[in-house]
């Protein structure tokens, strides 16, 4: 073989311009098709080897693409499973340390001494760059796909899907617990149910105030048959005030042994006997819950960089856990909160009713997931899955996440229908009508359809 004929392979090495265009032909080339360099001018085993594995990451990335315009729930169920992340894991840190033979190999190949002077320090630099960004970016997808599965695995539970209700739609219970020094034991502050059309992704989310009374159970709940008439409507109940927040105080304290499966089903037996009294007051069938401790609340929000918000009036700042002495004010207007601000935001009381209350959490929540976009959660990832972890409790199992997924990437298109079961809606939770509430329930979440016009 000829010098002319193979000037990669065999270049005229005293000549310093032809080393130093074919030094930049190798490096972009160790970029874009990593293996090239050792099949062009080096070992071709290594450089087989390279490229063998350059093309099968290609067809996976191909692959992948494919199925997430086709079937993207497939894909995110693909990836939200702890085992699959795993794989992942292994996979992207084999390619960070090939990327890095294969960069250091093609280095030795350039002959840096043989280029120009004037380029060598461009060569090297440029090398070192992307280097470290192909092996520094699948290190990183390495270091991210176990972190994702060390969190789905602390957060979710293993165990099978359930189906959706007779109106073909997923109902959730969201739970935001709050157990200040002047409780006994945890108390939901924030409850409401979101109901999500199974097929369209259309959302209703209700409100239920924590001070509603009588509140019923379905009758083939445990607590139906200590309280046939509604919590606390004939002689009390077990915890000082009978409300619907208390449910989850009085069972979980007082008489755990009413849901004797709760906690192997990854749920608690206060949750459970919530569950079933939303289920009691809306009429629908739930078939997961959410619970959010509203403390680590509050780191999740400072790992998510703080919320923005716009507040309609001043809200204060308490002083001590009675709510009454006010520290600080937080004003008007469009405000930057961090965790501590934005839960004192959520859950001051001083001056305010519980009405009020239950629409800055809902305000809190909504500009908590619009924090939730690719770049925060790919930059501040460790911080937010660390926050995650301690914050949620949930027994929507690992399995659905793809599902959900994808359902939610419906649900953020479409408007989000409110039904408030406050006194501004007809509904008063001191003197419940519950066929009432439950009416206004089936209006939202199976609106009439027109008649066709004769």
């Amino acid at each position: 073989m000829t010098l002319a004929a193979s000037p990669i392979r065999y270049p005229d090495q005293t000549s310093r311009p032809l080393m130093t265009r074919r030094a930049w032909w190798l490096v972009v080339l160790n970029f874009l098709i990593p293996g090239a360099p050792q099949v062009l001018a080096g070992n071709r085993r290594l450089g087989r080897f390279g490229l063998g594995a350059t093309l099968v990451l290609w067809t996976l990335l191909v692959v992948a693409l494919v199925v997430w315009i086709v079937w993207p729930a497939t894909l995110y169920t693909a990836v939200s499973q702890a085992w699959s992340l795993w794989l992942v894991a292994a996979v992207m840190a084999f390619y960070a340390v090939l990327w890095v033979v294969l960069t250091f190999d093609t280095l030795r190949l350039v002959r840096l001494v043989r280029t120009t002077p004037s380029a060598r320090g461009w060569i090297a630099g440029l090398t070192t760059i992307l280097m470290v960004a192909l092996s520094g970016g699948a290190a990183y997808g390495a270091y991210f796909a176990v972190t994702a599965s060390g969190f789905l695995s602390s957060v979710f539970v293993t165990g099978p899907s359930a189906p959706p209700d007779a109106n073909g739609r997923y109902n959730i219970l969201l739970l935001g617990g709050d157990a200040g020094p002047d409780r006994d034991g945890l108390r939901p502050d924030s409850i409401r149910v979101m109901s999500i059309d199974a097929d369209t992704g259309q959302a209703v989310t209700i409100g239920l105030p924590r001070n509603m009374e009588d509140v019923p159970f379905p009758e083939d709940s445990p607590l139906y048959a200590v309280y046939p008439e509604g919590y606390g409507s004939i002689d009390g109940c077990e915890v000082d005030v009978c409300m619907l927040n208390s449910i989850y105080t009085e069972v979980e304290l007082k008489s755990p042994e009413m849901y004797p499966d709760a906690v192997a089903d990854g749920s608690e037996p206060g949750i459970e006997a919530m569950r079933d009294a939303a289920e009691g007051i809306t009429g629908l069938d739930i078939q997961y819950y959410a619970l959010i401790d509203m403390a680590g609340f509050q780191q999740l929000i400072d790992a998510l960089g703080g919320v923005t918000i716009t507040v309609p009036e001043d809200v204060p700042i308490h002083a001590d856990e009675t709510f009454t002495t006010v520290a600080e004010w937080i004003p008007a207007g469009e405000q930057h909160l961090d965790g501590y601000h934005a839960l004192w935001y959520a859950r001051s009381r001083h001056g305010t009713s519980d009405y009020d209350r239950m629409a800055r959490q809902l305000q809190i929540q909504e500009a908590v997931l619009a924090q939730f976009n690719a770049a925060n959660v790919l930059s501040k990832f460790q911080e937010i899955a660390a926050a995650g972890a301690q914050v949620v409790k949930t027994d929507i199992p690992q399995s659905s996440l793809g599902y959900f997924v994808n359902l939610a990437g419906k649900t953020k298109e479409l408007p989000v229908v409110d039904v408030e079961l406050v006194p501004d809606n007809g509904f008063d939770p001191e003197d419940p009508d519950y066929e009432y509430a439950r009416q206004l329930v089936q209006q939202a979440v199976v609106p009439p359809t027109e008649e066709p016009a004769e």
